[in-house]
């Protein structure tokens, strides 16, 4: 019984140090990662907000058209073709959903 405690204790020992290498090695391959992942996480935060307030938002885009309406009439127009596009991909998918 001693010797089957003794090489549970020595796997444990050694299933303990590969994790903390490999700790370690994880770490260092995502350290360049830290700062963009942080920065995505500020903006999901940002998104969630938004998303949660949708007045603020509606609110900005008020006050954008009627400090620029020129630039917002171009934008308008790029959300307007980019909202149609979507509608046309999303329902050619669930066509092509329904074809098989």
């Amino acid at each position: 019984m001693n010797q089957k405690l003794i090489l549970v204790a020595e796997k444990r020992e050694r299933l303990i140090s590969r994790a903390a290498a490999q700790r370690s090695a994880l770490g260092r391959e995502i350290e360049p990662w830290r700062v963009p992942l942080a920065l995505t996480d500020r903006g999901l935060v940002a998104l969630r907000y938004i998303r949660s307030h949708p007045r603020w938002m509606v609110g900005g885009m008020v006050l954008f058209a009627l400090l620029r309406p020129r630039i917002a009439g171009k934008w308008l127009g790029r959300a307007l073709l980019s909202w149609q596009v979507l509608g046309k991909l999303r329902s050619s998918m669930r066509a092509s959903e329904f074809a098989r």
